[in-house]
């Protein structure tokens, strides 16, 4: 069963743990970013430095993946709501 937040977190539900929309929003810059720099870091010959970027954007992939379940789990809880970014 996915719950919208993990198992004894401090918040409710009507307080969320933590704001997932701006969580998605940072992941997305994040991986657009960490994406952008591993091209440029591969291009520029710099081999560990585009590793290093690579693998950040795919810990943000990870993320958006676990984000995307939460907000559904929310979604599932809570019909017809809209959260807005911060919440």
């Amino acid at each position: 069963m996915t719950r919208s937040q993990p198992r004894r977190a401090r918040g409710t539900v009507g307080h969320a743990y933590s704001a997932l929309n701006l969580r998605l929003a940072l992941a997305s810059f994040g991986l657009v970013t960490m994406t952008v720099f591993a091209v440029l870091a591969f291009r520029a010959g710099l081999a560990v430095l585009g590793v290093a970027c690579a693998v950040l954007a795919v810990v943000a992939v990870i993320d958006l993946v676990v984000i995307q379940r939460r907000r559904a789990a929310r979604r599932r809880e809570e019909p017809g709501t809209r959260h807005s970014l911060f919440e």
